[in-house]
């Protein structure tokens, strides 16, 4: 069946939260408590062992075999006007945002700020930008406009480009 990684993405959180919910469900039913004089049988919860570690068995291979598809899909496709592949601009992205909140603490300082000093003292201190603040605000803008371009770029092919898994 075709997916894209949009789908396949949610495929694999799928196939997360019904290997979450087995596991739930053993934690919860692999051991039980009795009183003495208690029937045992009659609390024991239904709980088959080897049954359900062939079910998380059968889901994790599952789990690996969608992982491995969307892996060799982001190393193998190119983003449209980057030159870069998918699993590359999911490097990127997160460095464009850390770049863009360092720009923006830089470009919104003044160029001269009082240092506030704990204590009475007679003597002001200032701290002053050792940088163009007007062209960390030009920056601040061209890789916000990028962060954005990149965004889109990899939306496209999250809900357009497809791959084959068989499960």
């Amino acid at each position: 069946m075709n997916y894209t990684s949009a789908e396949a993405a949610k495929l694999l959180r799928k196939l997360n939260e019904e290997k979450d919910a087995l596991a739930d469900m053993e934690q919860q039913s692999c051991y039980f408590f009795a009183s003495l004089g208690e029937d045992v049988e009659s609390v024991r919860p239904e709980y088959d062992y080897h049954a359900v570690q062939e079910q998380l068995a059968a889901i994790e291979a599952k789990i690996r075999k969608v992982k491995h598809i969307i892996n060799l899909f982001n190393v193998n496709h190119t983003v449209p006007g980057f030159d870069m592949t998918i699993d590359q601009m999911l490097v990127y992205i997160p460095q464009l945002s850390q770049q863009k909140q360092k720009l923006y603490r830089m470009k919104n300082r003044l160029p001269k700020q009082r240092q506030a000093l704990g204590g009475s003292t007679a003597v002001i201190d200032y701290n002053y930008a050792n940088y163009d603040i007007a062209k960390a605000k030009e920056d601040y803008q061209r890789i916000s406009d990028e962060l954005s371009k990149a965004q889109t770029a990899l939306d496209v092919i999250n809900s357009t480009e497809t791959m084959e898994i068989d499960l």
